[in-house]
C-alpha cells in the first residue's frame, strides 16, 4: 500500500491505549440560554481530563427546538456519541464506558464501524496501522438503563419542507436552487456559519432569520492536548452533520434532509483501500445512516443526498448557470477564516479545474484572484489530482477521471481557438494522462445518471431533469 510522508505514531498510539484504557461518556444536557438552545456533553478520561463541549443552536424561524420527551433523550445520546469521536481520538482508548444508556449489539457494531472508517484518514496520516474490530469495545456501569424505545411512527410532516445543510461551496448552492425551483419550502442549516455560507444563502434569496445555525464550541482542553502532541487529525465531520440535521428535523417537523454529496465522494483517497477523506459523505455511510434511523428511530426521517446521481462535472455545469452564486461561494478550507481562495491548496485547484470547461478564463481569474493554470508551483498538486501520484489529496475533491476529462477538454478548446496554453496546462499536456483522456468525450459524463442513490421518486425527478439528453 502507498506510504505517504507521515509521522509514525504507532508506538504513541499503543502507549496511549495502555495508559488510558477507558474513555467515559458521562452524559449530556439541554437547556435554554437567551434565544439559543444549548446542548452540552460530558466526557472524561480517568481522573485527569474532563471535556465539556457545547453546541448552540439558533433556531431562526423556529421558536423552540426541544419537545422535552423521552424520544429526545435518544437523539441527544446519539449527538454525544458522534461528538465524542473528536475527543476519543486524542487517546484512542480501547474501551468506552457509556453511562447514559446501554446500546444493543447492533448499535455497538454500527458505531465501531463509523469510528474505524470515519477515522481512516486519521490513522493513515499518523502512520498507525488501520485497526479492526478490536479497536474498541463498549462497557456500561451497573444498573445502566437501556436505550429508550423507538419513537412512534405517527409523526406528521405538513407541507413540502426540506432541511438543506449549507457549507458555502458550489454543491449546496446547486441543491438550494434546484429545490427552490421545484417548489419546495427550503430550510437551510449551517454549522459554524462563515462568510461564504452567509453569502450563498443571501445569493439564494434567504434573509437573516430564515435559516438555522449551529455553533459548535470545542472544549479548550482538547486544543491544549493537540498542542502538547496528543494524537490529532481528521474526523468525519459529515457524520456529525448527519446526526445534527436529524435532531433538527425531528424537532421542527421536517421529514426530508437533503445533503449535497455527489457520486464522486465514494472514491477512496488511497486506491485499493477504504481510506477516504469523504467517508461520511460516501454512499456507504449514507446507506448505513439511513439503516440506523430505520432500526433505532421511528420518526421516518428521510436522509439522502440530492446530488448523489450526479458527478462533479455535472454539478459544475449546473453551477455555471447560477451566475448570482459565482462571487458568493468559497470552498477553500485554508482561506475560509478570511473568506478568500488561498489559490495554493488542492481544493482551490480542483474547483478551478472542474469549473474551467464551463466558465470563461477571465471569470475564473476574477473569482479566484489569479489564473491558477499559470502557477507552475501547483505541478505536484495537479499530479495528485489527476492520478500521476499514488494517492489523491486528503480533500473533498472529485474523481481522477473527472479531473482528467476537465483538463483535456479545456486544452482542446484552447488549442481550437488558437490560444497559447498557460504553464500548468502545457505541463499536463505532456503527461501520459493527457494522451489517455484527450480523445474521451466529456459529454458522456454530462449525460450520466447514477442509479446508486437513496432518492425517492419526487426528488429523483428533480435531478433527472437536469441531466443532458
Amino acid at each position: 500500500m502507498f506510504k505517504m510522508d507521515a509521522p509514525d505514531k504507532q508506538n504513541q498510539y499503543n502507549a496511549l491505549r495502555k495508559k488510558f484504557p477507558v474513555f467515559s461518556y458521562k452524559g449530556f444536557h439541554i437547556k435554554k440560554r437567551n434565544n439559543h438552545t444549548e446542548l452540552g456533553f460530558h466526557f472524561e478520561v480517568g481522573d485527569q481530563y474532563v471535556f465539556r463541549p457545547r453546541w448552540l443552536f439558533d433556531p431562526g424561524i423556529f421558536e423552540d427546538l426541544w419537545l422535552g420527551s423521552e424520544e429526545n433523550e435518544t437523539l441527544l445520546f446519539n449527538l454525544g456519541m458522534v461528538e465524542m469521536i473528536s475527543y476519543w481520538k486524542a487517546f484512542c482508548s480501547p474501551r468506552i464506558k457509556v453511562e447514559p444508556f446501554v446500546m444493543t449489539p447492533g448499535q455497538e457494531s454500527w458505531w465501531i464501524k463509523l469510528y474505524r472508517f470515519g477515522l481512516g484518514e486519521f490513522f493513515f496520516t499518523n502512520g498507525i496501522a488501520g485497526p479492526g474490530q478490536e479497536m474498541l469495545s463498549f462497557e456500561y456501569p451497573v444498573n445502566c438503563p437501556p436505550m429508550p424505545g423507538e419513537a412512534s411512527l405517527d409523526h406528521t410532516y405538513p407541507g413540502k419542507k426540506v432541511l438543506v445543510p449549507v457549507g458555502g461551496g458550489k454543491d449546496s448552492a446547486v441543491s438550494l436552487e434546484l429545490l427552490k425551483a421545484a417548489g419546495w419550502d427550503v430550510i437551510p442549516f449551517v454549522v459554524n456559519p462563515r462568510a461564504a455560507s452567509r453569502d450563498v444563502l443571501a445569493a439564494a434569496g434567504f434573509r437573516s432569520g430564515e435559516w438555522i445555525s449551529l455553533t459548535r464550541h470545542i472544549d479548550p482542553l482538547l486544543l491544549e492536548l493537540n498542542n502538547r502532541g496528543f494524537l490529532n487529525g481528521h474526523t468525519p465531520f459529515s457524520a456529525m452533520l448527519a446526526f445534527a440535521a436529524h435532531f433538527l428535523a425531528c424537532q421542527t417537523g421536517i421529514r426530508h434532509i437533503a445533503l449535497s454529496n455527489e457520486s464522486s465522494a465514494s472514491e477512496p483517497t488511497i486506491p485499493g483501500t477504504k481510506i477516504n477523506h469523504q467517508y461520511s459523505k460516501s454512499l456507504e455511510f449514507e446507506q448505513d445512516f439511513r439503516e440506523y434511523l430505520l432500526k433505532y428511530d421511528g420518526r421516518n426521517i428521510n436522509y439522502f443526498s440530492l446530488l448523489r446521481p450526479l458527478n462533479e462535472l455535472q454539478i459544475a455545469s449546473l453551477f455555471s448557470h447560477f451566475t448570482h452564486h459565482h462571487h458568493a461561494f468559497n470552498s477553500c478550507n485554508v482561506g475560509s477564516k478570511d473568506d478568500v481562495w488561498c489559490t495554493s491548496c488542492p481544493k482551490c485547484l480542483f474547483t478551478y479545474v472542474i469549473l474551467s470547461p464551463f466558465l470563461p478564463p477571465e471569470l475564473l481569474i476574477n473569482i479566484f484572484g489569479k489564473d491558477l493554470f499559470a502557477d507552475i508551483l501547483l505541478e505536484q498538486t495537479l499530479d495528485d489530482l489527476c492520478g500521476l501520484s499514488e494517492s489523491k489529496p486528503f480533500e473533498c475533491v472529485g474523481t481522477i477521471e473527472e479531473v482528467n476529462l476537465a483538463l483535456a477538454n479545456v486544452i482542446q478548446a484552447r488549442i481550437k481557438k488558437g490560444e497559447a496554453l498557460p504553464p500548468l496546462l502545457a505541463y499536463y499536456m505532456n503527461s501520459p494522462m493527457y494522451e489517455k483522456y484527450k480523445d474521451k468525450p466529456m459529454d458522456e459524463h454530462l449525460r450520466v445518471f447514477d442509479t446508486n442513490h437513496c432518492l425517492d421518486e419526487a426528488f429523483e425527478a428533480i435531478v433527472r431533469n437536469t441531466v443532458h439528453a
